[in-house]
């Protein structure tokens, strides 16, 4: 099979009726013997891509970008205007979860109607039904009337449902945008499972750090075209500037240089000792903010980024920054260094990673020089520490 999914020159369109009526009665009232008129919306305009098997593949784009009809269009809940879907395989779509909920009936009953809608028999259920429960986490509400639930209760039942379904492909619309962190990790753990297992993943996320770690590649689509397609990195990178109302360096005519300026890397220093290399990054914060996250990545002589590393990653709570206030962060790394010039990139954002307050490429060089070429790279043990003032 060369490809899970290929898309060709798929575009969609949506006709828009001037005149709207809420009501068969309103209808015949306003009801005038004239030709009615549309407005045209091309939501998608002549998009193609291929997906491989296996693939963890990203789409990524802001609101009203065309993401969501693209989701639809591959899961045949939509018909293109233009172009050609194939699919290769079975295909679960993790959108519009719950569809076909009785709110009228109990968390419990609504597990087996929702199974019988996905295929299963009730045998099926009942020998899944813990399972299910435990992952959603709420196992003394299964008795409840669905109407009672919350929505972010509904969809966590409607995932911990659906991803029972041993489909070929997967369509992820946001899914972690429900539940608390412990519900997050769970489906962070079932995405590394998936990575594991080679399953082929469409995955839709405005959260940029989420498509790094589990994307192989991405695209970034605008006004329904496609912006950016490539490295999961180097879309993240082109989505997170079209956020930034200045995009100018803060450093001169640094062309590697670019963001918001709410707050700004200072400097980035390195030293070594004992075996270990020390990179400090000083920064100054312009505005207040909770927990914003720092990181880096440092490049090997070659080009290959050899490390990686984040707070966030770390699960360091910077906590609460003062406007006005400097904070250093400390990355203490294994030398895990070739002989030659490694660079390093720096970078500092919000906790959601939506708006870089200042991305700095090649922020920093320094040269490696020793006897014993160290050729196996390894992951690094690495101590982080943190300090305000």
């Amino acid at each position: 099979m060369d490809s899970a999914v290929r898309v060709e020159n798929l575009g969609k369109t949506f006709k828009l009726p001037h005149e709207r009526y809420s009501s068969l009665k309103s209808s015949f009232v306003n009801f005038r013997p004239r030709r009615r008129t549309y407005e045209l919306q091309q939501a998608l305009k002549d998009v193609s891509f291929e997906i491989k098997p296996g693939e963890f593949f990203g789409i990524v784009g802001r609101n009203g970008s065309g993401k969501s009809t693209l989701l639809k269009l591959l899961a045949g809940i939509y018909t293109p205007t233009s172009g050609v879907v194939k699919v290769n395989g079975s295909l679960t779509p993790f959108i519009e979860l719950g569809v076909g909920f009785n709110p009228e009936l109990t968390g419990r009953e609504n597990i087996f109607l929702n199974g019988a809608l996905l295929g299963f028999s009730r045998k099926e259920m009942q020998a899944m039904y813990d399972d299910i429960v435990e992952f959603a986490e709420l196992r003394r509400f299964m008795d409840q009337k669905l109407k009672n639930y919350s929505s972010g209760m509904e969809v966590r039942l409607a995932f911990s449902i659906a991803i029972k379904v041993n489909s070929d492909i997967l369509l992820l619309d946001e899914v972690l945008a429900v539940g608390d962190a412990a519900f997050q990790k769970k489906c962070f753990n079932y995405f590394r499972q998936l990575k594991k297992d080679k399953k082929t993943v469409v995955f839709i996320s405005h959260d940029m750090n989420a498509v790094r770690e589990y994307c192989d590649r991405a695209i970034l689509l605008e006004k329904g075209k496609i912006l950016k397609s490539g490295s999961a990195e180097a879309v993240a990178q082109e989505y997170i500037k079209l956020f930034m109302t200045d995009t100018k360096t803060q450093a001169g005519a640094d062309k590697n240089r670019w963001g918001s300026g709410a707050a700004k890397i200072k400097s980035v220093q390195v030293t070594s000792q004992s075996g270990k290399v020390r990179v400090t990054i000083d920064s100054h914060f312009k505005r207040a903010d909770n927990d914003p996250v720092i990181g880096i990545y440092i490049k090997n002589p070659i080009g290959i980024r050899i490390f990686e590393s984040n707070t966030k990653w770390e699960r360091i709570n910077i906590g609460d920054v003062k406007a006005g206030q400097k904070l250093s962060v400390t990355w203490e790394i294994d030398d895990i260094f070739t002989n030659g010039i490694q660079t390093i990139t720096a970078a500092l954002s919000n906790h959601d990673a939506t708006d870089y307050y200042d991305w700095w490429e090649e922020a920093s060089i320094f040269s490696v020089d020793k006897d014993k070429i160290t050729t196996a790279i390894a992951l690094p043990n690495t101590k982080v520490t943190i300090k305000k003032s």
